[in-house]
């Protein structure tokens, strides 16, 4: 008696969470609203089985319950019971399947005017291209990939010179427009996911899938990966804005060519040399640092990481949090360089700079529990610290250790990071919640020293 009591608990209960439960979808956000249609089918047949069975259950375990006077009869087919079980069956499984069928159907059919958009993921981040003016995308092979041309981009390929590129993980689209969005990944297996498109697909090596949607609702959304792939996978993260056809329009617009990418020209250090007298006032005539005056040192470090970090001061983009005083500094300062041009230049000077690693400022950390923190840096900063322009991620050995640990702080309180334009920068914040406290910094930045 007691188990037929729970086992009708056990089905009340369900249906009173399934009800009543806060955990639902996100809210719809574009035109397969038919995928939700085939999860609540699921939902009420397997609903329905659950209710059926467990209750007829209970109603054995009580009916057909032990009782001395009573012997158990023997029966070991029933045709007729057997068929009905068959029948009901079927018509569970083909109104699951039939459903999701038909919309599989539409979600591989792409509609004739969707324009289209690629997606290219790799260790842990997204990129994106689009078409130019022609609507056609240029082709690709992995052997034109190097640090100028990181989609692989066939130079010789005149309908790739007017791609679109973008570089940081925000994909903007118009509202109401289909979009075909084909999918391409550099090193493992990816996923493709927006919870309020209801899309997701798998991104395979050596292959180009693809999947397609139109937004119907203004907003910004969330770009997830759901496949594991390494050790960050957590935070492969981006972003997707849908906007206006207007406001979509000067985004694109905003965005350079693949043409004019490879028209960049190199800074020019003569011109630069005075650009940077105002730099070295805190940063040291050599770029060599100065911990007095909270100035890390820039001598050693990537062209691409420091024009990246100067634009972003000179954005707004790093240098704005109330926290962040000696970013503010940097900031105001970051304004006397006029335009990216003047950025090339004085970082090009700073390259003619010798690189010294610098004394360590931190002791007492273990290196062999550093050691094992930085497995996880080194998925993007190399194996010994050296960077990684593919991955944007700089270098750390041969860095002042201590700016690196007010960083790696800045990084876990979002004092740094937390500016949605800052793609980098977001993964970096996720990354140092790893180091639980201050001494498994200062083990870490021992290992690096080591380095």
């Amino acid at each position: 008696m007691l188990l037929a009591i729970v086992l009708v608990l056990l089905v009340v209960g369900s249906l009173v969470f399934h009800f009543v439960s806060p955990w639902w979808f996100t809210p719809l956000a574009s035109n397969w609203g038919s995928i939700d249609d085939t999860i609540s089918i699921t939902f009420w047949v397997t609903g329905a089985v659950f209710i059926a069975v467990n209750l007829f259950l209970a109603y054995c375990v009580y009916r057909y319950r032990h009782q001395h006077h009573r012997r158990s009869h023997y029966e070991p087919e029933n045709k007729k019971l057997e068929s009905w079980l068959m029948a009901l069956t079927t018509l569970g499984v083909a109104a699951m399947l039939a459903p999701g069928l038909i919309v599989w159907a539409k979600f591989v059919d792409v509609p004739a005017d969707a324009h289209i958009v690629e997606a290219v993921g790799q260790q842990w981040q997204w990129s994106f291209r689009l078409p130019g003016k022609d609507g056609q995308l240029g082709t690709v092979d992995t052997r034109h990939m190097n640090a100028r041309n990181p989609f692989g981009i066939n130079p010789n390929d005149s309908t790739g010179l007017d791609d679109v590129l973008v570089f940081d993980s925000e994909l903007h689209l118009p509202i109401d427009k289909p979009v075909k969005v084909e999918l391409r990944s550099k090193d493992v297996l990816h996923n493709f996911a927006v919870s309020e498109f209801r899309v997701k697909m798998d991104l395979v090596p050596g292959l180009v899938s693809y999947l397609w949607l139109t937004p119907t609702k203004l907003g910004r959304f969330d770009i997830l990966c759901m496949e594991l792939c390494g050790i960050a996978h957590y935070a492969m993260r981006g972003n997707v804005v849908v906007e206006s056809e207007a406001d979509y329009q000067a985004w694109l617009n905003s965005k350079p060519t693949f043409a004019m990418s490879q028209q960049v020209a190199a800074g020019d250090a003569e011109l630069g040399k005075p650009l940077y007298a105002v730099c070295g006032g805190c940063h040291g005539q050599q770029g060599e640092g100065n911990m007095a005056m909270n100035a890390p040192k820039l001598s050693g470090q990537s062209t691409a990481y420091m024009q990246r970090q100067l634009l972003h001061f000179k954005q707004g983009v790093r240098g704005q949090h109330q926290q962040d005083s000696f970013g503010q500094q940097m900031a105001a300062m970051a304004q006397l360089l006029a335009d990216k041009t003047s950025i090339n230049n004085v970082v090009a000077y700073i390259q003619t700079f010798p690189h010294k690693k610098p004394a360590a400022t931190i002791s007492g950390g273990d290196i062999q529990s550093g050691h094992g923190y930085f497995v996880n840096c080194s998925a993007c900063h190399g194996s010994r610290g050296e960077g990684n322009s593919a991955l944007n991620a700089p270098a750390l050995v041969g860095m002042d250790d201590w700016y690196l640990k007010r960083q790696l702080s800045n990084f876990k309180q979002g004092i740094r990071g937390a500016h949605p334009q800052d793609t980098h920068g977001r993964q970096m914040m996720l990354m140092a919640r790893l180091l639980n406290d201050e001494q498994a910094v200062d083990d870490l930045l021992v290992y690096v020293n080591s380095l």
